[in-house]
């Protein structure tokens, strides 16, 4: 039985630490603030309650499997889980609205030729194909293994692009980006172009030089479906936590790790206000460039650069206590694209300004958990948007004038959401830095093939033995499926006691 600390209680650490104890050994998690969860939060007053974190899950089997293997029993046990459908409604800004419907791609082929016009669905399920052929490629390496010691072959996008023809084939080559996925396969179409645009904004890839193996991202969802835990996704990180409580997980509360000891060259344990925690083994869910530069831990060829501000956005929420209730036939999520796309994508180059009209997720959950009546309704605007640092998010009024951008873009496009609100909460990146202490209140980006390895997240096995890095700054990076095949790959890598 090994001794094991684990720095921070966010979903990684928690299922972690619920594997870890389950195979024998003894795990202590170290957690900065007051509660668990990190991203995965949840604010409540006057009987409305908000995810303040992600709100979807997608991937459900990465913690199916974790309820198998720490409890043998189903994750439907644990959490009430239900397929949205439709999977979401698109408000384009020339009026233009589809439903998809969740886990149906021939139901998606049909919506579209139905909103843009026969072979529209047709050219999007091309490039559907060519995300599988992504998906195939890299879900071992990507998500389910740990980074190869020579990851060069992940260096290469598997994105099938076509041959070069005529003049093109004497000019030398480039990897593909979404931005030719669209302009070559979608025709520039503007509808589809922001459907597959949306994808990548949401987490923070940048829609025009994101790879195109970004495509694996709407194949995921449109294939393997978008599924609500009732109650919110709060809900199961309050399942995972009990879990890690039915098997004896020590949890130390506002214990901010100052140090990762390293004896004779090994991890030994941490350093804490209250002291220090002998251990074995250290598993730490920080951010990799936030762990060097905090002094905490490091080890040579360590980049602390991406602990600053970065080009990484982060997620602006306004949540909304409405008066009078959710009207029938309301789709759970719904999005409102940006009312200029090209202010959106931003520059070549370089992190994007802040939009102002950007593209906006409306969650609106048929869920009593969240109201405190059915006369009532609650309701998350979402917008990716610049992290703290890039943008002062502390500056007087910025903050309260943005949200009330989004709602006046938001019921330009027919939703009629303000003339409802009771109260509102707006919640910016620097609320995120405060609460997770995630960089710059970014929100971590999912790990993807491409040129020169630059899309990959730091290897889970670290150069300091006893050393492992997990959650969305690891591989294989940002997003609640991935950070629960984060700590599976970590607790793999240690084995049972």
């Amino acid at each position: 039985m090994a001794r094991i600390v684990i720095i921070g209680a966010g979903m990684s650490g928690l299922a972690a630490a619920s594997r870890l104890a389950t195979i024998g050994h003894r795990v202590t998690v170290c957690e900065a603030g007051g509660t668990y969860g990190g991203m995965v939060g949840r604010y409540q007053r006057d009987g409305f309650a908000f995810d303040t974190g992600p709100g979807l899950l997608t991937l459900p089997a990465v913690y199916r499997d974790l309820a198998l293997k720490t409890g043998r029993e189903p994750l439907e046990e644990l959490v009430e889980l239900a397929p949205v459908d439709p999977e979401s409604r698109h408000l384009f800004p020339d009026g233009t609205a589809v439903d998809l419907p969740n886990a149906s791609r021939g139901g998606v082929v049909q919506a579209l030729d139905a909103a843009f016009g026969a072979g529209s669905g047709a050219r999007w399920s091309a490039v559907m194909n060519h995300g599988r052929t992504v998906w195939e490629a890299t879900r071992r390496p990507l998500l389910e293994e740990p980074l190869p010691a020579d990851p060069a072959p992940l260096h290469t996008d598997p994105y099938p692009a076509p041959p070069r023809t005529g003049l093109a084939r004497l000019r030398r080559p480039r990897p593909w980006t979404l931005g030719d996925v669209a302009d070559q396969e979608l025709g520039g179409h503007p509808g589809l172009t922001a459907l597959l645009f949306e994808h990548a904004v949401r987490f923070g890839l940048p829609p025009r030089t994101a790879p195109a193996g970004a495509t694996v991202l709407p194949y995921m969802e449109q294939s393997f479906g978008v599924w609500y835990v009732r109650g919110g996704l709060r809900a199961l990180a309050d399942a995972v936590f009990r879990r890690c409580e039915q098997r004896r997980v020590e949890f130390r509360f506002d214990t901010p790790v100052e140090r990762v000891v390293v004896e004779d060259g090994r991890a030994r344990g941490v350093d804490t206000p209250a002291g220090r925690i002998e251990a074995d083994l250290v598993l730490s869910s920080m951010d990799a460039g936030a762990l060097v530069a905090r002094g905490i831990a490091g080890w040579p060829g360590a980049d602390a650069g991406a602990a600053g501000p970065s080009g990484v956005p982060g997620r602006f929420s306004v949540l909304l206590a409405l008066r009078g209730a959710r009207p029938a036939g309301t789709p759970h999520r719904t999005v409102v694209h940006a009312a200029d796309p090209a202010a959106e994508q931003g520059p070549p180059a370089g992190p994007a300004p802040l939009c102002e009209r950007p593209t906006v997720q409306v969650l609106r959950p048929d869920d009593a958990a969240l109201r405190p009546d059915g006369a009532h309704e609650s309701v998350v605007l979402t917008a990716t948007v610049p992290a703290h640092g890039a943008v002062d998010w502390t500056a007087p009024g910025l903050a309260e004038r943005y949200a009330d951008g989004l709602l006046d873009h938001v019921d330009a496009a027919g939703l009629g959401l303000r003339e409802r609100v009771l109260w509102r909460v707006v919640r910016t990146p620097a609320d995120t830095l405060r609460e997770t202490g995630a960089p710059g209140g970014a929100v971590p980006r999912p790990a993807l093939a491409g040129s020169d390895g630059q899309w990959l997240r730091p290897a889970n096995g670290t150069p300091v033995p006893g050393l492992y890095l997990i959650g969305g700054g690891a591989h294989p990076g940002g997003g609640l499926a991935r950070v629960g095949m984060s700590a599976c790959i970590a607790a793999n890598l240690i084995g049972p006691a």
